[in-house]
């Protein structure tokens, strides 16, 4: 902090870069000053207080622009109760560029509160929370930028990340009047290592923490080992027909339609107008956890409701036709909504195309969570914390994807050694030479016949996850054909090292932009910010109120012993 003190001779920049330094110095030193002359060459500024001989004298030298400090009487011949009586200069942003420099750190972890607490001590000054919550505000701008100067800067972001990444795709909307609109963004990594994946994408969108309430669009698929896939993101003013639109069109110039493709999303209308429109090939399926939250908001009855999340889940036809009638019975109502709701969407046994395991959009949550921190940042910063991840998740999971050791991936080989203990509980019998039946001890109802060459079973397990089920398995040990060659090539490592074999390059700030490219125009687009500090989290359904709040099942002992 001493640097922040004046010295005969200091020169600069302009007035308002000395007028800066000594309200810096005034809020450090707890006293404040008044202008007692103010030309266009010359800036003198007093002591506040009557009779204080402190003075800074600072004045122009020829016809530079710069001011020279010329005089500077620091000591104070007023009392030091009266001088710090008074600090207008202690305003946020003042006060802000204090903490940013010399007090405390900036993260999205750091509270109001905290800014607060440190600047009192340090300074002396009494603050509210809405001047704490302003002044971390400005010193966050300082470290990060405005969200005005992300805009700004735009254009020669996705020039120098492009020209880092060839294969980048990068799109960018304005309107006439030269505002942003949309920015679409997707890596080549990513999209050269989608043919590695099963082909299922969830999509989704999450607000991002601004007076501009933009959306983040998301669009990702999981690897053979069960890990988050990012393949695109898009950041757009709202969810509505155009946008969910403009970004399912950009998506379609890397992933043709296609009959084998699923796209799997929550109930938004406009997600389903764009896919009929741009996809009219692709399979849609919703989420059922979003099907719940409308279900627990109208209905009534547990029992109904676990029904439901039952039935969404059943690989057989026959079991979920029990199901469904079972909810017929107990609540009409919800039958008929769940049948409105058509039950292709939301079910695994009536869905028309291969789901595997994805059946809701988890890992949409997953990666909202992810970057939670970054979506109260600029619009720059928040696509430059995006390529860190991506640059950080591909350097990692090609490592280990080399260094798995088996043919199929961790993830494939944890989830089939439950499977194969499973296995040995069983009894196997073949029936000739494709089909074996299986079967636990003598009941009838839990016998399944398994066709190996065909990669079938009963339990329609086997032939939805491409993995092969308990039954299957069993089959196959007495059969003596390798459990390997049942699973589908997409687990399997090397297919894992040749989804992660690129790599995403960060931008290199140290070549020149073009003019024509740092002249582009990309004005904030014109809103109308609400009063009050803007919401950084999301209204949870009733669902995610009803869970948090379930109380944990009583655990019943003897009153004797405990």
């Amino acid at each position: 902090m001493s640097s922040i003190d004046i010295a005969v001779g200091q020169r600069y920049e302009s007035k308002d870069d000395l007028e800066r330094r000594l309200k810096l110095l005034t809020v450090r030193h707890q006293f404040d000053f008044d202008v007692e002359t103010l030309t266009p060459t010359s800036y003198v500024v007093k002591c506040w207080v009557d009779g204080c001989l402190r003075r800074v004298r600072a004045s122009t030298q020829g016809e530079s622009p710069t001011f020279n400090v010329c005089i500077y009487d620091s000591k104070h011949t007023c009392s030091c109760t009266e001088r710090s009586n008074r600090s207008r200069q202690a305003t946020p942003d003042i006060l802000g560029e204090l903490y940013k420099n010399f007090l405390g750190d900036v993260g999205p972890a750091v509270r109001p509160m905290s800014a607060r607490v440190a600047i009192t001590k340090q300074s002396g000054i009494k603050m509210d929370y809405w001047k704490s919550h302003r002044t971390l505000k400005f010193a966050r701008e300082i470290d990060e930028g405005t969200l005005e100067c992300g805009f700004e800067s735009l254009p020669s972001y996705l020039y120098m990340i492009g020209r880092a990444n060839p294969s980048i795709v990068t799109r960018l909307q304005i309107d006439e009047l030269g505002r942003f609109m949309y920015v679409f963004l997707a890596f080549g990594a990513s999209v050269n290592g989608f043919p590695f994946m099963r082909k299922v994408i969830v999509v989704d969108g999450t607000f991002i923490n601004s007076k501009y309430k933009w959306t983040l669009l998301t669009e990702l698929a999981q690897d053979g080992n069960f890990q988050i896939f990012s393949i695109a993101f898009a950041v757009v003013d709202t969810e509505n027909d155009d946008s969910w639109y403009w970004f399912f069109t950009q998506l379609k110039l890397l992933i043709p339609d296609d009959e084998g493709l699923a796209i799997i999303s929550d109930m938004h209308n406009s997600i389903g107008k764009a896919i009929r429109n741009v996809y009219p090939l692709v399979a849609r399926g919703i989420c059922p956890h979003h099907l719940y939250k409308n279900i627990l908001g109208r209905y009534k009855g547990k029992d109904a409701f676990r029904l439901v999340k039952k039935a969404a889940r059943c690989f057989r036809m026959s079991d979920f036709t029990a199901i469904f009638e079972e909810i017929e019975a107990i609540n009409p109502a919800l039958h008929g909504y769940l049948q409105r709701a058509d039950v292709r969407l939301w079910t695994r046994v009536h869905f028309p195309d291969e789901r595997y395991n994805l059946m809701t959009t988890n890992i949409a949550e997953s990666m909202n969570r992810a970057l939670s921190n970054a979506r109260g940042l600029n619009i720059v910063r928040i696509l430059e914390s995006i390529r860190v991840m991506m640059t950080r998740w591909f350097a990692e999971r090609r490592e280990d994807a080399r260094s798995q050791p088996t043919t199929l991936t961790r993830g494939v080989e944890k989830l089939l050694h439950g499977r194969v203990t499973a296995a040995r509980d069983v009894t196997v019998q073949r029936i000739d030479d494709h089909h074996t039946e299986v079967k636990y001890g003598s009941s009838s109802e839990s016998l399944n016949v398994v066709n190996l060459v065909e990669q079938k079973c009963t339990c329609r397990r086997f032939e939805r996850e491409k993995l092969p089920c308990v039954h299957a398995i069993a089959a196959a040990e007495y059969n003596n054909v390798c459990c390997i060659s049942m699973c589908s090539p997409y687990y399997n490592s090397a297919y894992l090292v040749s989804a992660y074999a690129e790599s995403v390059m960060p931008a290199d700030s140290t070549q020149p932009v073009p003019e024509i490219v740092a002249n582009q125009p990309c004005l904030p687009p014109s809103i109308r910010q609400q009063p009050g500090r803007p919401k950084k989290n999301r209204m949870k359904s009733a669902l995610e109120i009803a869970l948090q709040n379930k109380r944990p099942r009583k655990e019943h002992t003897c009153s004797r012993c405990r």
